[in-house]
């Protein structure tokens, strides 16, 4: 194990420790969650509730154990990037007290998923172990990020539609 597996290692675990506490978030209260959803502009609101809190505890699993770390890698890119499309883009950059503000924390993740992805993960993971690692990763892993991006654009067309907003609403 060299620096840049150690690097990896911690990337990897961190960032899955916080999009599963960002799933669990979702998940403790999915009819408050789903409601949220609604009101941002997606329909079948609960269902998407249920796939986001699903999906990144899921993601966050697999780049916590770097298994199947590019396709969990994909999902927090895919995640990010519905988050960003439908709520945070409007609003500038900066993320200040709440959830519908700025885009730094989604592009960060975003940003973090697609080194994940080209790097692969490193020594310390079961794709290693089981000799992933090297072939889910660089061009294939960039092109396993690319349809993560598809997945949320094919996700975004079919649910999302941007809400109308009230007169006087920012």
């Amino acid at each position: 194990m060299d620096q840049v597996d150690i690097a990896m290692l911690s990337l990897r675990v961190w960032t899955g420790v916080v999009i599963i506490a960002h799933g669990i978030n979702h998940g403790r209260s999915l009819d408050g969650t789903a409601s949220w959803f609604e009101k941002v502009g997606f329909r079948q609101p609960r269902l998407n509730a249920i796939l986001s809190a699903g999906v990144e505890v899921a993601v966050g699993v697999g780049l916590i154990f770097g298994f199947l770390t590019s396709l969990a890698a994909a999902g927090l890119a895919s995640t990010m990037f519905v988050a960003f499309w439908a709520i945070h883009r409007h609003v500038g950059f900066f993320v200040f007290h709440r959830p519908d503000e700025g885009y730094e924390y989604v592009a960060t993740l975003g940003v973090v998923a697609l080194a994940i992805a080209i790097a692969g993960p490193g020594s310390v993971s079961i794709d290693a172990a089981i000799g992933l690692d090297e072939s889910l990763s660089g061009a294939a892993g960039a092109g396993i990020f690319a349809l993560g991006i598809a997945a949320a654009a094919g996700l975004l067309a079919t649910f999302w539609r941007k809400p109308v907003k009230e007169e006087g609403s920012r």
